[in-house]
């Protein structure tokens, strides 16, 4: 009896807890009387360095229908306010039908992102349509006509993405892309909802408990970016109808100015992506494809500056070494050609004029230095400096998808040439950036920030910190590759003579009133013309900017790289391009170069 009598006990006051102090348990026994309407947050903003609105929103409205409440309507006159076939009603409701024991009295989206304008016509006549109504929710839209493939695209996630976060529901949106992805986690917000409770025909009756338990939603954070919008909008001006990369970096700060991929995405798609997707996925230049920081090439002879500094830095080289040039560089069955200019020549000539031979001599002077027991323990010191300049890993910046491109090791030549059986002559072409080297734009820039440094950069990166989200520390530590100071004032005065000096190969870059420092590049292409390359900051004594162009299938350094990049300088530091200049402007923005590049037409 009284093992029974505690039972009884215990069995009383469990009820009273779940029945009387405890209302989660009355909620959940009376959740098919209530409706939870989910409360979209405002996605967060995207500005750029100067304050200006990159990305923002607008209102716009799911109309929803709880197909169990719905009594016979108008369908001319829904498909007149939102001018839809009377096909895609039936076809509709078709569906409803199908699944009415698992819809019960929840509601589903019927359309989604209408504008206010219609939703506003909606509103005014909904009483003709009971069992509607509507979900406010916003959709981006893109003051700035650039940045498309920065700032990528929202859209709604589907099975895999709720799969991979939990947190996520059917119906949800997150970004998929670029700096959306990226920041997702700021940029959301918080749902919030509100409940109403139903009568027993599952009708409105009015908010539950007073909105007791209703929660606001929360908007995302703003972010602001180190971009500069109108100097990512000439950018793109620039580049239309080309192939390859224009990249901007601040060299004092690491802050990237602008990051161009053409052909990128516009952000007309952007606001409608799923409308446009499939042209451009189909499109065979690949718009979706961010060359910036995924297309790893050869740098061509921007290249010959890190050879350089390399053999200063190891003692075999010297700025008054002079190394002859008869066309090119032979070595027995070995040639490697080059174009006409003066003989022989020093250190910063052989920069200014880009001698392919003079980096032949140089490579060997550091695979060939005695110090090392032979090639391949040289190679290895060789490779150390190479990535302590930031190629051959990614460089960690904040752009997504980056990736660390190539630099060969001994056991890349080992499997190639055999343990032992080659020499300094058989990878004679990495001293003029060709060869096994891979190297994306993103890092070409940065080396244009080391040099424009004299011998550091900040990790580059696209997003400034604020009181609530302070910048990644690993964006505040300056890096220094491993070589001294000194060696970079010799390369400076090279690349300076490279724009003034006789003979230098980038006279096109010049500007009035700005001291700039530049180096082409010619990167050998086996698939069509060569690629066409140009780093370059200014200005020479205080850097605000400096910058890498890549154009594939240019030509000469000069032809293309080198007009786009200084052109950019231009805009950026002065804010309008000199009259002097403007026939290059009209040039370089009116070729197209697409007929250049060779595409694979894609497979519907």
């Amino acid at each position: 009896m009284l093992v029974l009598l505690v039972i009884f006990l215990v069995m009383a006051v469990r009820l009273f807890v779940i029945q009387i102090v405890d209302k989660r348990y009355s909620e959940t026994a009376g959740n098919n009387a209530l409706k939870y309407v989910t409360v979209y947050p405002a996605r967060g903003r995207i500005l750029d360095r100067n304050g200006n609105t990159i990305v923002e929103n607008k209102i716009t409205y799911d109309i929803m229908v709880s197909p169990r409440l719905v009594e016979p309507f108008d369908t001319l006159a829904i498909c007149e306010i939102f001018n839809l076939e009377p096909e895609f009603v039936h076809e509709r409701f078709a569906q409803y039908r199908d699944n009415a024991r698992k819809i019960g009295y929840g509601s589903m989206p019927f359309l989604k992102q209408v504008s206010s304008e219609q939703y506003n016509a909606f509103a005014e006549k909904e009483y003709l349509f009971p069992g509607f109504d509507a979900v406010a929710r916003t959709a981006r839209i893109y003051p700035v006509n650039a940045g498309g493939n920065l700032i990528g695209y929202v859209s709604e996630v589907d099975r895999d993405y709720i799969e991979k976060h939990p947190e996520y529901r059917s119906g949800d949106y997150a970004g998929k892309t670029g700096m959306e992805r990226a920041f997702e986690k700021r940029l959301c917000g918080e749902k919030g909802y509100t409940v109403y409770y139903r009568d027993a025909r599952g009708r409105i009756k009015g908010h539950y408990d007073n909105g007791a338990i209703d929660k606001a939603a929360v908007a995302g954070s703003d972010i602001i970016t180190t971009i500069d919008a109108g100097l990512q909008e000439y950018g793109e001006t620039l580049m239309r109808n080309k192939v390859g990369s224009l990249v901007a970096i601040e060299p004092s700060t690491g802050e990237i100015l602008s990051l161009v991929s053409s052909p990128g995405i516009g952000v007309s798609q952007l606001a409608e992506i799923g409308k446009y997707y499939k042209e451009i996925s189909e499109n065979p230049y690949n718009p979706m494809f961010n060359r910036t920081v995924q297309s790893a090439q050869p740098p061509g002879s921007v290249f010959k500056l890190v050879n350089g500094l390399i053999g200063m830095q190891e003692g075999v080289l010297t700025r008054d070494t002079w190394y002859p040039c008869n066309h090119g560089y032979t070595a027995g069955k070995v040639h490697v050609g080059c174009h006409y200019h003066a003989s022989p020549i020093n250190l910063p000539q052989s920069v200014a004029m880009s001698c392919n031979a003079y980096y032949c001599y140089v490579l060997r002077s550091i695979l060939e230095n005695r110090k090392y027991a032979n090639v391949e323990e040289a190679f290895e010191k060789w490779r150390e400096y190479v990535t302590s300049f930031g190629f051959g890993r990614k460089l960690g910046s904040d752009v997504p998808y980056e990736l660390g491109g190539n630099v060969p090791t001994v056991n890349t030549y080992n499997k190639l040439h055999g343990k032992g059986r080659w020499r300094a002559l058989s990878v004679i072409s990495l001293s003029i950036g060709q060869g096994e080297l891979g190297c994306t734009p993103l890092q070409i820039a940065n080396l244009a920030a080391t040099i424009a440094n004299r011998g550091w950069f900040y990790t580059p990166h696209m997003i400034k910190g604020d009181e609530t989200h302070p910048l990644d520390s690993a964006y505040c530590v300056r890096n220094y590759p491993l070589v001294d100071k000194e060696h970079f004032d010799v390369i400076v005065e090279g690349m300076s003579m490279s724009v003034y000096g006789d003979g230098g190969t980038s006279h096109v870059a010049q500007i009035p009133g700005i001291q700039m420092c530049g180096k082409t590049g010619t990167a050998q292409n086996p698939h069509g013309d060569d690629h066409s390359v140009f780093i370059c900051f200014a200005p020479k004594d205080d850097p605000k900017i400096a910058v890498a162009a890549y154009i594939e299938n240019g030509g000469f350094g000069a032809s293309w790289a080198a007009p786009i990049a200084s052109l950019l300088v231009e805009k950026y530091l002065n804010g309008e391009i000199s009259p002097a200049r403007q026939d290059l402007e009209t040039r370089v923005k009116n070729g197209n170069l697409l007929y250049k590049v060779p595409v694979k037409k894609k497979r519907r």
